[in-house]
């Protein structure tokens, strides 16, 4: 499922594009207890509370593919006979109408999803009409399938904080605190996915907020399958990776070269308009190192840890390793930012034996937003 397809989704959730007639779902306490339980009519909402509630379960399908949203696929096998698949396969067959399998799905996830205190776990379905386009670019007057799934967002509750408000019939103010607040997804899935108009069993997509902890227990239990490394270790574990290959010849040429060729693959991607996700891999990064002028021998035993650490046929979004467009400089006193494609206006140099980092300054430069002269 590519961006354009997720963005394709992501706009019927509102009130009067979704088929979405009902929420569902149970509310968890820190105790790991189910409170209560719910089956609302999205029809018995005020319109900004129905969009409320399909604004949260459009969360789920926010943020970045590779790094927020992972693609997770089952084998034939699974489809065919795992237990886990088996559950969201007749959970969306009854549209969530059955109680049991509702159960049993709450289950799965209050057993094996550790969040400090409460949190709601919301379920819907919906069933959409999928156009296609004519060569004229109108849209097709009939629909060429219907795209049934279900999505799932788990969110947290936190005790709502006291805030003071003007009471206009006593014309006065006065403290008031809302009960709870739901907050955005921390984690979620839909299944099955949208590609290329048809509807494809054999593939979810998993959310998680949190960049430095995806739940991968969570994504196990539901879909006995191992997600990628979280996008934040990706970053550290290739940033490890350099250093403990290429040693002595890690310097900071070598790391602005390796940033900027990441942000040309993303920005070549964009400019192609490609929906899918570019990705790296072990020969990518290889060569990209050969480019700097590494030394083959550091190369080899740059391979041989990438293998370890990320497995041998590993890709890597490089949106994950590039991190931001801008290069980050830091010393444990002194923090600079650098654009992209400004990388050689830096450089390190060693002056009568004490190193320093050097920045050219030919253009105005300002100091707390005083311009200064050098």
């Amino acid at each position: 499922m590519n961006e354009k397809e997720i963005a394709e989704i992501r706009r019927r959730y509102r009130s009067d594009r979704s088929n979405i007639s009902r929420i569902c779902g149970c509310y968890v306490n820190e105790k790991k207890e189910i409170i209560s339980e719910f089956d609302q009519s999205l029809g018995m909402m005020s319109e900004d509370d129905a969009n409320g509630m399909l604004g949260l379960l459009k969360k789920t399908l926010s943020g970045h593919i590779g790094t927020n949203i992972l693609e997770i696929d089952f084998t034939t096998e699974q489809v065919s006979s795992s237990e886990e698949y088996s559950l969201i396969s007749k959970l969306r067959a009854s549209e969530l109408k059955d109680p049991t399998l509702r159960g049993e799905l709450f289950a799965r996830i209050i057993e094996n999803f550790e969040l400090d205190g409460s949190y709601l776990i919301l379920l819907a379905h919906d069933n959409y009409d999928v156009f296609d386009v004519n060569a004229d670019g109108m849209r097709a007057e009939d629909s060429t399938t219907v795209y049934s799934y279900v999505i799932c967002a788990i969110c947290p509750v936190k005790e709502g904080k006291p805030t003071m408000s003007y009471y206009f019939p006593e014309k006065c103010f006065r403290s008031i605190c809302a009960d709870t607040v739901i907050s955005r997804p921390e984690v979620g899935f839909v299944f099955p996915v949208l590609e290329e108009k048809e509807t494809n069993i054999y593939k979810s997509l998993y959310y998680t907020k949190n960049l430095e902890n995806n739940y991968s227990e969570l994504a196990n239990a539901l879909f006995a399958n191992d997600l990628p490394m979280p996008a934040k270790e990706q970053k550290q574990t290739f940033g490890e990776v350099i250093e403990e290959s290429v040693g002595e010849e890690c310097s900071l040429r070598l790391v602005s070269s390796i940033h900027a060729q990441m942000n040309e693959i993303i920005e070549e991607s964009k400019n192609e308009g490609d929906d899918e996700l570019p990705v790296v891999n072990k020969a990518d990064a290889s060569n990209m190192l050969r480019y700097c002028g590494v030394s083959e021998n550091k190369i080899e035993a740059f391979e041989k840890k990438f293998d370890q650490s990320f497995g041998e046929n590993a890709e890597l979004p490089p949106s994950n390793i590039s991190g931001a467009k801008q290069l980050q400089i830091e010393t444990p006193e002194v923090s600079v930012k650098v654009n992209a494609g400004c990388g050689t206006s830096v450089d390190t140099r060693v002056i009568d034996g004490i190193k320093y980092i050097l920045i050219r300054a030919d253009s105005e430069v300002t100091v707390n937003g005083i311009k200064v002269n050098i």
